[in-house]
């Protein structure tokens, strides 16, 4: 569960809100797809879901858990995968996921199960001695989307996860994400490729400038719009603001 009351952020002294009074409330077994154009505020409002940042106003709560009153409690609950995978490239691809165990303090005998059957899924098993700063892009993308599943965490929280994935892995993450919520947990993930959230989303969040505009099933928002594409529904609603 994954719940947002009335969150504002603004930067600096900027009279401009880059979050404004966002208000959502995501139960289990939902995949939603968060969107919008650059400079929305989709990554603004991750932050602050995460931790990262502190919203000016409003509560964010994690299963149940105030991710500013009571943040340790609130990060066990969740697995964040950020908008770039450039961080620890000096550690070899093991260390950073034993490293991720140890945070999350999963059993060293569970934990070796867990990293043998997430490497040999994203084809990374030849690549846990190298260090990431000889991975590509879609590599270090993967070593991080392994590190946040090595805890299970029921609420995961993906920014732009698919960016840089190779078309396998896209789809053995998509299938996983499809899993993850038929099990009764929850997906909340930005994406700027449209498709993806068409195909894959059980209901969608749209935001422009800092306000939800839209925030529903696809089929209620496309009822809306005469049954057109999410694309065409996408620039219709986000030029109209």
């Amino acid at each position: 569960m994954l719940t947002l009351r009335n969150v504002s952020k603004t930067y600096g002294n900027s009279s401009v809100k880059a979050v404004d009074g966002l208000s959502l409330e995501i139960g289990g077994g939902q995949i939603v797809g968060f969107i919008g154009p650059n400079g929305a505020g989709k990554t603004t409002t991750i932050k602050m879901i995460t931790g990262i940042l502190n919203p000016d106003e409003g509560a964010i709560e994690i299963d149940g858990h105030d991710i500013v009153k009571n943040p340790l409690e609130a990060k066990k609950s969740f697995g964040y995968v950020p908008d770039s995978p450039d961080m620890f490239l000096r550690l070899k691809g093991m260390e950073y996921l034993n490293f991720m165990g140890d945070m999350y303090r999963v059993d060293v005998s569970v934990r070796k199960e867990r990293i043998a059957s997430l490497a040999e899924t994203f084809e990374m098993t030849g690549s846990l001695n190298a260090k990431l700063q000889s991975y590509s892009h879609g590599m270090r993308q993967k070593i991080i989307i392994m590190g946040v599943l090595l805890n299970q965490p029921s609420v995961w929280i993906l920014d732009e996860p698919m960016t840089g994935l190779d078309p396998r892995a896209a789809f053995t993450l998509k299938e996983m994400m499809r899993a993850h919520a038929k099990a009764g947990n929850t997906v909340f993930f930005s994406t700027h490729i449209l498709e993806v959230a068409e195909k894959l989303c059980d209901r969608v969040a749209i935001i422009n400038k800092g306000k939800i505009i839209f925030d529903g099933e696809l089929d209620e928002l496309k009822a809306r719009h005469d049954q057109i594409s999410l694309e065409e529904i996408f620039m219709e609603v986000t030029d109209g603001e």
